[in-house]
């Protein structure tokens, strides 16, 4: 009982940030307060009336839609090269795929940065792509192989022992099975995109700005409610993809 009311105190404390920024985002004070003085939508009017706003939204919704697409495909292709094959190197393989969760993204931002820029890719939608598909792999990879480990190979077998080749059985077979956890990994990819501030900071430019950028731009010369609208819509669009990929794994392949 004490340990439960310890563990309870624990996540209210952690989440207590989270929960007091949406009634902060209503308020009708020019500053942020809590608690607020009166209630009010002009932050969130103000939020889509700022075309600054809407321009990184919309390239931060399109730099997460071409993540969560290759992050899926390629992790899935490595998912099966785990699960079914014979790769010589597997220990040292995982381990690469593992790396952005291991590495500080501090030190992923600098060294990408520095490598992008001699490429010239920094503010580049490929650039932008290929850094966050290398940050939300291994959590793609890991839900995809969840999926995986819970599916019966012998279908996969049966269905090649009928005359089917690899790439039919995986389509017609594997793949019906597996497509939940390939849509919590690609919801999974999106939001880790669509959120993340720190690589996104280093590698983009004045003429390509993230949310997340524009948030700590804002931060520092412009405080307002504005930030909490928008920081209280970033958190419901989490909550929802978790509440997606929750459900996806309950109706999942169980063994």
């Amino acid at each position: 009982m004490v340990v439960n009311a310890i563990a309870y105190g624990i996540t209210v404390f952690l989440l207590l940030p989270t929960v007091l920024i949406v009634p902060m985002s209503f308020g009708s004070d020019q500053y942020l307060r809590f608690p607020p003085s009166g209630f009010t939508l002009h932050w969130y009017a103000a939020y889509f009336a700022d075309a600054d706003w809407i321009d990184a939204t919309l390239f931060s919704v399109r730099i997460a839609l071409l993540t969560a697409l290759v992050a899926t495909v390629v992790g899935t292709l490595v998912s099966i090269a785990l699960v079914r094959g014979r790769l010589p190197l597997k220990p040292a393989f995982e381990l690469l795929v593992v790396g952005p969760v291991i590495v500080p993204n501090i030190a992923l931002a600098i060294a990408m940065f520095l490598v992008f820029d001699r490429l010239r890719l920094t503010g580049t939608t490929f650039g932008f792509v290929a850094a966050h598909t290398a940050l939300a792999m291994p959590f793609v990879v890991f839900t995809i192989l969840a999926s995986l480990y819970r599916f019966d190979a012998d279908l996969e077998r049966a269905a090649l022992s009928c005359g089917a080749g690899p790439l039919q059985a995986f389509a017609l077979v594997t793949l019906p099975q597996i497509t939940p956890g390939v849509i919590s990994a690609a919801l999974f990819a999106f939001i880790i995109s669509f959120d993340e501030p720190v690589i996104s900071f280093f590698i983009s430019d004045l003429n390509h700005r993230s949310l997340p950028r524009k948030m700590f731009e804002d931060i520092d010369y412009n405080i307002s409610p504005t930030l909490a609208a928008v920081a209280s819509m970033l958190t419901g669009l989490t909550l929802l993809a978790l509440l997606i990929g929750h459900f996806l794994k309950r109706n999942s392949v169980r063994p």
